[in-house]
């Protein structure tokens, strides 16, 4: 890892931190923790953005768009806090129809995932609950690990998605948006701690079917 990209990462923690204190301080009420994590992701987007422009320049590719949908078969876990706000938004703009039908395709999922073990979990593929006709109905909500999980070769998240057990292969993923993503998230997290609250990680399925109860 070069200084250069040390230091970018370090600034990303500490605007998620910042980002954190500024739920924590409020005693982590809801309205300004949703309004803390919709700013993290305009953070990350934006850093996506402008790696997404230096690569058209560079004739580099970022091979992931609308109806690529090979990462969405995968378990995807999330902090408490971001399927708050994705359950939030959930809430607020589907009809009672969809929101039926999300929490059915949670639970079909849950089911399949749900007596795995963990080294069999890494590799199951099984269609996200928010996964219709190819992409994500609730793309502005999203995880932080769905929006940094960008690929560079479309033929790499094929065949792990064909054949997640061949250990030589895995998605071309962009390292710098890995890691700037994980470490903002690392800074809001611990910022949050120092008013008390602990984060959890679940995965989205597991926590659309909690709050549909």
């Amino acid at each position: 890892m070069t200084d250069n990209q040390k230091s970018i990462e370090k600034a990303f923690y500490s605007d998620g931190y910042k980002l954190g204190m500024k739920s924590a301080m409020s005693n982590n009420n809801k309205e300004v923790l949703f309004e803390s994590v919709s700013e993290m992701y305009d953070a990350i987007d934006g850093l996506i953005d402008s790696l997404t422009v230096f690569a058209e320049n560079n004739k580099q590719r970022i091979d992931c768009k609308k109806g690529c949908e090979w990462c969405c078969h995968q378990p995807v876990f999330a902090l408490d806090y971001e399927l708050e706000y994705l359950n939030e938004f959930i809430q607020n703009n589907f009809n009672e129809q969809v929101k039926s039908e999300i929490a059915d395709r949670a639970e079909q999922k849950r089911q399949k995932l749900g007596l795995l073990t963990e080294a069999d979990l890494l590799n199951a593929k099984s269609p996200c609950a928010l996964l219709k006709n190819g992409a994500c109905i609730a793309y502005k909500a999203r995880p932080m690990a769905c929006r940094i999980y960008l690929s560079g070769d479309v033929n790499s998240c094929l065949k792990f998605y064909h054949h997640p057990e061949d250990k030589s292969n895995y998605p071309a993923l962009i390292n710098l948006t890995l890691r700037c993503g994980q470490m903002m998230n690392e800074g809001f997290k611990a910022a949050l701690k120092t008013n008390g609250r602990i984060t959890k990680e679940f995965r989205i399925e597991e926590k659309i079917l909690q709050a549909q109860n």
